[in-house]
């Protein structure tokens, strides 16, 4: 699973509303890859983009991202991945928060929605993966 949440240039494919990802730099710092990924998200007519700074940390099964700039007041989430006798416990936090206040409340009222057909997303991709 750290593999399927790591390789960001994939989310295209298959994350709902992501509409283009590219890498704008990547670095290794000590043991871990660090990005600059530019995400551009969209539903109908809305489009928005954004720049985060990926942590990718293989040793300790760690993913942490925080937005470098973008239309969030906030937005950071970390993954941690523990290994289980039959697959893996996924342990997810999100921070976020938009600069609009209006924009805000309804993202925040449709979010559950959001946030369970992203996790979906994850799971049919590595499912996916792992059948071929």
């Amino acid at each position: 699973m750290f593999q399927v949440v790591a390789d960001v240039e994939q989310y295209p494919k298959f994350l709902p509303w992501c509409v283009a990802l590219r890498v704008l730099s990547r670095e290794r710092v000590k043991d871990r890859d660090v990005l600059s990924a530019e995400m551009a998200v969209g539903y109908g007519a809305l489009r928005e983009n954004y720049t985060s700074r990926v942590i990718l940390d293989p040793v300790a099964r760690t993913i942490d991202v925080a937005q470098t700039s973008g239309p969030f007041k906030q937005l950071e989430n970390h993954w941690r991945f523990t290994p289980r006798a039959e697959g893996c416990q996924i342990d997810f936090s999100l921070a976020y928060e938009f600069r609009n206040r209006v924009l805000n409340a309804v993202a925040g009222a449709a979010f559950g929605r959001v946030y369970v057909k992203m996790a979906d997303a994850f799971e049919a991709r590595a499912k996916e993966l792992s059948a071929s």
